[in-house]
């Protein structure tokens, strides 16, 4: 798979974005000691957060309308290239241990597949056409949402992505980190967070890629809040899959209820390990099946159940 674009035009374009610009002031870095390279970056890295903030407003309506859609059923999906990519994909791997949610729930899509998390796949970035194929391989429905990341803005792949969901119906979400940039534009939900040059020229996974892991750190974590997956700001729909996720799972339980250790175990066993069952159980004075019919029939919250219990 090769790329058809003009690399004069491809270079004209890239003098045109802020997340490639030269900063002659830098250019001696590498002459610097090791501690003054470093204060240099976090330097850099501190104007991040303010960048995010300017977009929250754009970024809590993009939640709202995803929280709306999983609700009924459906999915979350990420699609970029290279870092933008792997950033999609490390945020949806992340949500089913954190969230309990189903794998296919929260989806990441890099181009290239697979291999392209630890090697470069030629082309995979510049073929929108490829982006289509692994969306229609998902099948997308109105109710799923299609997030494309690119810290340019313009990588075909993102997208054709965005485009060719939004014909299908799908809810888009475009993020990118330059101003008027198409991807934006292409989606419903535009958020570009313009964090400015890069400390190193042409390396979008400093300054860039940390603003596009704040953004989907709140995308995914604010939509399961929306979704009930927490109790407060407990975890309460945490997986107990390992020795330290169970001990975690033990302490939001006694966060949450007061409990003692006695009754903390007894909730855990009866409820299969399920966090929130169990908390259920506990502040609602219910059994176990009991406390999954209530969050069934709650679809999950576990605020409604305990008023459906009067708890």
């Amino acid at each position: 798979m090769t790329s058809t674009s003009d690399p004069r035009q491809l270079r004209a374009q890239l003098d045109t974005l802020t997340t490639e610009a030269f900063r002659p002031e830098l250019a001696d870095i590498d002459r610097l000691p090791t501690l003054e390279i470093a204060r240099l970056m976090n330097g850099e890295d501190s104007a991040v957060p303010a960048a995010v903030a300017a977009c929250l407003p754009r970024i809590a309506a993009a939640v709202d309308a995803i929280a709306a859609r999983m609700a009924r059923g459906g999915r979350l999906i990420y699609a970029g290239a290279g870092t933008a990519g792997r950033l999609g994909v490390l945020d949806a791997s992340e949500c089913p241990p954190t969230f309990n949610t189903d794998p296919a729930r929260v989806v990441g899509l890099i181009a290239g597949g697979p291999a392209a998390m630890v090697t470069s796949v030629e082309g995979a970035e510049d073929s929108p056409d490829l982006a289509r194929a692994d969306l229609d391989a998902l099948v997308l429905t109105p109710d799923d949402t299609v997030v494309g990341v690119s810290a340019s803005g313009r990588t075909p792949y993102a997208v054709g992505a965005v485009a060719h969901a939004r014909t299908l119906g799908a809810l888009t979400v475009g993020l990118a980190c330059n101003a008027d940039s198409a991807l934006a534009a292409a989606a419903e939900h535009g958020i570009e967070v313009v964090v400015g040059p890069e400390l190193l020229t042409g390396s979008t996974r400093l300054k860039a890629g940390t603003a596009q892991k704040l953004v989907l750190n709140l995308l995914s974590t604010i939509t399961m809040i929306r979704l009930g997956k927490t109790y407060g700001n407990l975890m309460v729909d945490v997986r107990a899959s390992n020795d330290k996720l169970r001990a975690r799972s033990r302490r939001i339980v006694a966060l949450a209820t007061g409990a003692t250790d006695g009754e903390i175990e007894r909730a855990l066993a009866e409820t299969g390990g399920e966090t929130k069952n169990a908390i259920l159980t506990i502040l609602a004075g219910v059994d176990g099946p009991t406390a999954a019919r209530l969050l069934e029939e709650s679809d999950g919250q576990l605020r409604a159940a305990l008023a459906v219990a009067g708890g």
